[in-house]
């Protein structure tokens, strides 16, 4: 195993996450649209970098809520609330990218909300299931 540091840790898996990320999801779109890699890699190197700025946004705003409000421990309906919250704010950054973008109705922009979100839900789980295989978290207390 590799162990590094905890911010070296935290930009490399947001790195490695987000070029594969964008590379997959690209490959999802242009699956969808029927478009080709020139049409959906835009679209997903954008939203790639709305998600990355929102979750650092909302993440800030989230943890001075819960300081604000002196959440201690957070409960399954806490991290509900983090998610249902950070992902429609991501949702209503997409859809009208994906309207706009693709010339498709709000219908069609869900759909493919949809579809990234499914995507993202098991690519986030494996893809951290092998980061956390290859480097490890660093040990605060040696």
């Amino acid at each position: 195993m590799i162990v590094l540091s905890p911010i070296k840790r935290r930009l490399l898996y947001v790195s490695i996450f987000e070029l594969l990320g964008i590379l997959f999801s690209t490959l999802l779109l242009m699956a969808i649209n029927q478009g080709d890699m020139q049409e959906s890699l835009p679209v997903a190197v954008i939203i790639s970098t709305a998600a990355v700025v929102w979750n650092f946004i909302y993440n800030t705003g989230f943890e001075a809520w819960e300081q604000r409000r002196q959440v201690l421990v957070r409960t399954f309906k806490i991290r509900t609330l983090h998610a249902i919250g950070f992902e429609g704010g991501l949702l209503l950054i997409c859809l009208p990218l994906y309207m706009l973008w693709y010339g498709v109705g709000v219908w069609t922009a869900i759909s493919m909300e949809i579809a990234l979100l499914a995507f993202f839900l098991v690519y986030t789980f494996v893809f951290t299931l092998l980061f956390d295989q290859v480097f490890a978290r660093h040990n605060l207390q040696s």
